[in-house]
């Protein structure tokens, strides 16, 4: 048996496009009010206006989580408008792929400040509001579920600084799983395989060139795969706790 979300607030970063627009979608349709965070406002915006269409409430947060203070402030503005929050989705993310030996330092740098600063910025923020809302909210529980990644669980040549980074997340998520158990806040991790997302547009040429020769036999996962992955964790009876979830696409074999 599942719960509505009825009564709840979710914030979901990285929200102007992918998995993250797929996950406040479905979290709206579930009945969550949700906060939508990016930097692209514009989509962001465009978001917010279907969701209101559709009857949900909706809150548009332009923010840069490497910034601890933008991190913070739009935590605070989310409870500020909607009253509580409920559910943090850690979405955000980007990958920059290729050999460390050719790899600009600065893509480097750019998966560290997202990827995992990211992570940590917005879950330092949202803990107090989370724990909070598992004492007072009728469903007893809160969540944080953290977007990983297969690169998260096995290295491959050519991803060895986003596996770092995703390695690092699952890592801090178990942690923080264990820390957080008494209190009801359930910590969740999904790891995705290939998905059809923006991510491919990251990279480098002949890098981007590469992977897609790579992955050119595989039906790629879509994000409303992996928005129904966080959906099904968020929305258990108090009593269960869905602390990792591995999506791969069905051709993907690592």
């Amino acid at each position: 048996m599942t719960e509505s979300l009825t009564g709840t607030v979710a914030l979901i970063t990285g929200a102007s496009s992918g998995i993250g627009q797929a996950t406040a979608r479905t979290l709206a349709a579930a009945g969550a009010s949700v906060a939508v965070l990016a930097r692209r406002v514009d989509r962001l915006t465009a978001l917010a206006d279907e969701l209101r269409a559709r009857g949900a409430t909706a809150l548009v947060l332009e923010a840069d989580i490497t910034d601890p203070r933008q991190a913070q402030a739009a935590v605070e503005h989310t409870v500020a408008q909607l009253g509580r929050l409920d559910t943090l989705v850690n979405n955000a993310g980007t990958m920059h792929a290729g050999p460390v030996a050719d790899a600009p330092a600065e893509e480097w740098e750019r998966m560290v400040a997202v990827n995992v600063n990211g992570v940590l910025h917005m879950t330092r923020a949202a803990l107090p509001h989370l724990v909070r809302a598992a004492q007072d909210s009728p469903r007893q529980v809160a969540d944080l579920v953290t977007i990983s990644s297969t690169a998260g669980r096995v290295a491959r040549a050519g991803t060895a600084v986003y596996s770092l980074t995703k390695f690092g997340v699952t890592a801090f998520s178990e942690s923080l799983r264990q820390e957080l158990q008494p209190q009801r806040v359930r910590v969740g991790v999904v790891e995705p395989g290939t998905v059809d997302t923006e991510l491919a547009s990251h990279q480098r040429d002949g890098v981007r060139e590469a992977i897609q020769r790579q992955i050119q036999d595989i039906e790629m996962l879509r994000p409303q795969d992996i928005a129904d992955a966080v959906a099904y964790i968020v929305t258990r009876e108090c009593r269960v706790a869905v602390n990792e979830m591995l999506v791969r696409a069905a051709e993907q074999t690592w």
